[in-house]
């Protein structure tokens, strides 16, 4: 590891005192860099993060270039899926698209086991050559929720409605619990084989999560949502979650046993303090504000770092992942701003 390692995004999570609020930004690798389209003409998503040497590559560059307080693992949540009998492409446009879509039961049961070591190498081999030779910044792992993940090979592809997922899950519950169930095991190990690797961070993407209402949420999601969180919190990293649109589920994902709560832009970190989030926050700034003048960015910035400071433990994100308009300079001023305006 690097001799002057930064670890501010961990002391954070802990409570420790830091020098300025950490900052990463969630799909800070990919899409808005010059560099990334490039390998994009020549390689698919799933080419970049099966060749270690490369995917570090693409993981790394943001660190450099923007100096963020954290890397985060380049890849898709839909890595393990393959590996576990799920038949997905992620083609360009579109997104992920399944051709074996789950309907019924048998189609849980024919779902396999995921043996890390064996079927993603080249993820474990990434975290490894990122963790011991490049990075002077913690690496952040990650997995899909089980509903995120169940949204998909259900739909088999992208959706706005959720209509299948909603009705298999209100309609054949033996078969939606041995679904959530096999993809938080699924996760378990995933990540598990993440952590011992190297990375030492984990965030929970249930980026979908927010389609349901609380009780439902609670009834069908939560139980599973309990046992993937404790089965990472036993591995001894910090966990993370996050989601969109999720707003009203966040006294149920405070409930969780996790470290840092992710909200995307519609609940301010004020409003979620007064609910009773006392751990850590991440968030929140509008992905659509980078692209205004900078006299706005910069109000807003400050407006979400205020109140992180009211907080106590906060670590500045985005309330959804970069996209590709994004010039990378105002990400590199973003997080220049962040370390300045909190300097301590």
């Amino acid at each position: 590891m690097n001799t002057n390692f930064n670890d501010t995004i961990l002391k954070t999570i802990k409570g420790e005192s830091t020098s300025h609020t950490p900052v990463w930004f969630m799909r800070q690798a990919g899409r808005s860099q010059p560099e990334y389209r490039k390998l994009k003409e020549k390689y698919s998503l799933f080419d970049i993060t099966h060749q270690p040497e490369l995917c570090a590559y693409v993981t790394e560059l943001p660190v450099q270039q923007y100096d963020t307080d954290a890397a985060v693992l380049y890849k898709d949540i839909m890595t393990p899926l393959k590996a576990i009998g799920v038949d997905v492409e992620i083609k360009s446009g579109i997104g992920p698209v399944i051709a074996n879509p789950i309907r019924q039961l048998s189609d849980v049961e024919k779902l396999g086991k995921i043996d890390p070591k064996r079927d993603v190498p080249f993820v474990l081999d990434t975290i490894k050559l990122l963790t011991k030779e490049k990075l002077n910044v913690p690496l952040i792992g990650f997995t899909g929720a089980p509903f995120t993940l169940a949204s998909y090979m259900i739909e088999g592809g992208p959706s706005k409605n959720y209509n299948y997922t909603k009705a298999l899950m209100y309609s054949d519950e033996t078969t939606w619990f041995k679904l959530m169930d096999t993809l938080a095991e699924m996760s378990i190990t995933y990540v598990g084989a993440q952590v011992e690797a190297g990375a030492q961070l984990i965030q929970i993407f249930d980026s979908w999560g927010g389609a349901l209402n609380q009780s439902d949420y609670d009834y069908y999601v939560k139980p599973c949502m309990e046992k993937l969180v404790k089965g990472i919190k036993q591995l001894d990293v910090p966990v993370i979650l996050f989601g969109v649109g999720a707003s009203h589920l966040i006294q149920s994902w405070n409930a969780l046993p996790i470290d840092v709560l992710g909200l995307d832009w519609r609940m301010s970190i004020d409003e979620a303090h007064s609910k009773g989030v006392t751990k850590t926050i991440q968030g929140n700034l509008d992905p659509s504000i980078l692209l205004a003048p900078w006299d706005v960015i910069e109000k807003r910035i400050k407006g979400i770092l205020d109140q992180g400071q009211r907080h106590g433990q906060h670590i500045f994100n985005l309330g959804h992942g970069v996209f590709p308009e994004v010039q990378p300079e105002t990400l590199r001023r973003v997080a220049q701003f962040v370390h300045a305006y909190t300097k301590r």
